[in-house]
């Protein structure tokens, strides 16, 4: 019978390898992988110690730059910068309108279009966001939630239109409405009523374009509201479940969709219990999806992840020492196993990042990758005392949350989830956390550089920041204006009413409907509003 280290050396083998010296800087050779003979090895279930067999030796992770400002065209220039800078993937920042469904020249709107990510009110804007950029090449993750769907049905649109087909669309959308309701709060419609339009993207990707994964299951919002690493873990694998359940129960059977969901995990400070938390993520998924779900392909096993390092870790003052928080963090994401990384900029506590100091964030990866030969060796950390002891405690947190949960929702994670939001367990418990957190800060517990200690410099002058101005915002409603003005106004109204009849059929999938919809160049909000029509809208109460 074959060992472990003989099944591992045949995938391996069959892996097609990066041409570089596999050595230290003294020309000490290095194998891809150590271990014991009868251990557990990369690309081996229940892949703790990595999802592919070779690991980085056959493909850095994907370093996905997230950018997004002012106008379509403002964007569209930064996406460039960033690919002729070596970045090899993109990622959307959406503008606050945007990611609540609102058109730019709504009075919601006034003094926020433009200001934390990319304005996109009609197809016409979509279609700037992405000109020249090869999207059948590069692949393209978008950071949008209530409105996923619209936003989407967009992508598929200015896409086609650029002339590249549905199936050789490559990337991601987050998608991910539970941890909306749980933690970032920019939800619209009510809980089950958001979940169709997920069921609904996560169908027509599965059929219809094999290279998109259709949803980005985010514990990154989870723990940048105040959650603890080993609550970012259960609820973000917990939404996982649900979203499994959720497809099954539209009659999808679990391997045709499985391996197009992926996860997006912060990168915090506390360097050993982020990578712990990162192997201990793909051992639970990889053992529910078999066991609780009854998956037999192995990529639907294989939990692939991107990371970001945390944007709640950086601090207004000292802005330079935050490219040392997001460099430890980064390490941290790469030494867990991430398959792609956006780093943040320095300057981010204070505003949108400038292009320098995008550029730093981008090269703090590229040092790691190319200067530090840790991508030599897969799971490096794997064996030591410390991290299996981090691995099997950030398990046993996790399994203790998902039976709450699992009774909440009497068997049922889907249900679970729902009413876990609905009667505010996941807000309660986050917001414990962050107040422990903050008590901590405050009595001097724990240091923060710059803040409660070590403040010698806060003084320095500081930065100079990326402004966005009124005048872009007046930019983007004239050309808001524009498309309505030229656009067939009786085929929007048709298109408009089919969204409106087929949302009232809850086995209706919405996104054929919406995709003719952009078509049209009806607008993000007029979209968004004939849904609330049929789905209303959700009203938090409070957690007290």
């Amino acid at each position: 019978m074959a060992t472990n280290r003989e099944r591992w050396q045949e995938a391996f083998d069959s892996s097609k390898l990066r041409d570089t010296p596999y050595e230290t800087m003294s020309g000490i050779p290095l194998d891809p992988v150590y271990g014991p003979d009868d251990g557990e090895f990369p690309g081996q279930y229940p892949y703790t110690r990595g999802p592919y067999a070779s690991m980085y030796r056959s493909k850095l992770w994907t370093m996905r730059m997230f950018a997004g400002f002012g106008t379509a065209d403002d964007t569209n220039w930064r996406f460039k910068e960033i690919i002729k800078s070596g970045g090899t993937g993109l990622s959307t920042a959406f503008d606050m309108p945007t990611l609540l469904g609102i058109d730019s020249d709504d009075p919601m709107a006034l003094g926020e279009v433009g200001r934390c990510g990319v304005a996109v009110d009609t197809l016409a804007d979509m279609a700037d966001l992405y000109r020249d950029i090869d999207l059948g090449e590069i692949t393209t993750s978008m950071t949008i939630n209530s409105p996923a769907a619209v936003i989407f049905a967009m992508f598929v649109a200015q896409a086609e239109q650029a002339g590249i087909a549905r199936e050789r669309l490559g990337g991601t959308l987050q998608n991910d409405i539970l941890k909306e309701y749980q933690a970032q709060k920019e939800f619209v419609f009510p809980p089950r009523q958001s979940m169709r339009l997920v069921r609904d993207t996560i169908a027509f990707t599965a059929a219809e374009m094999p290279r998109w994964h259709s949803i980005s299951i985010s514990g990154y919002h989870i723990r940048e509201a105040g959650s603890t690493a080993a609550e970012e873990l259960a609820f973000t694998l917990a939404n996982g479940f649900a979203y499994v359940e959720l497809a099954k129960e539209a009659g999808l059977a679990v391997d045709s969709f499985a391996p197009r969901l992926s996860f997006f995990f912060n990168a915090h400070i506390d360097f050993f219990e982020e990578i712990a938390k990162y192997r201990a993520a793909r051992r639970i998924w990889a053992r529910w999806l078999k066991e609780r779900y009854g998956a037999e392909n192995e990529r639907s096993m294989q939990l692939r992840f991107h990371t970001q390092t945390a944007g709640v870790s950086l601090t207004a003052q000292q802005p330079e020492v935050n490219i040392v928080r997001t460099a430890i963090e980064a390490l941290a994401g790469v030494l867990g196993g991430t398959q792609s990384l956006h780093t943040n900029s320095m300057d981010e506590a204070l505003a949108l990042p400038t292009e320098k100091a995008a550029r730093i964030a981008l090269r703090t990866q590229q040092v790691i990758a190319h200067e530090t030969n840790v991508a030599h060796v897969a799971d490096p950390l794997g064996g030591s005392d410390y991290v299996e002891a981090l691995t099997d405690e950030m398990e046993r947190r996790a399994e203790a949350l998902f039976a709450e949960l699992d009774e909440m929702g009497d068997g049922s994670m889907l249900e679970g989830a729902i009413r876990g939001i609905e009667e505010n367990w996941f807000q309660g418990k986050i917001a414990d956390s962050a107040f422990e957190l903050e008590r901590k800060l405050n009595k001097g517990e724990r240091i923060t550089v710059g803040v409660n200690g070590f403040t010698d410099g806060n003084d320095d002058d500081q930065l100079e920041l990326l402004k966005i101005t009124n005048e872009d915002e007046q930019r983007q409603r004239k050309r808001l204006d524009v498309v309505r003005q030229d656009r067939d106004s009786d085929a929007v109204a048709a298109a408009l009413a089919r969204v409106k009849t087929e949302a009232a059929d809850p086995e209706v999938n919405l996104m054929p409907a919406l995709i003719d919809a952009v078509k049209t160049y009806a607008t993000l909000g007029e979209i968004m509003h004939a849904l609330e029509d049929e789905f209303g809208r959700h009203v938090e109460v409070p957690t007290i």
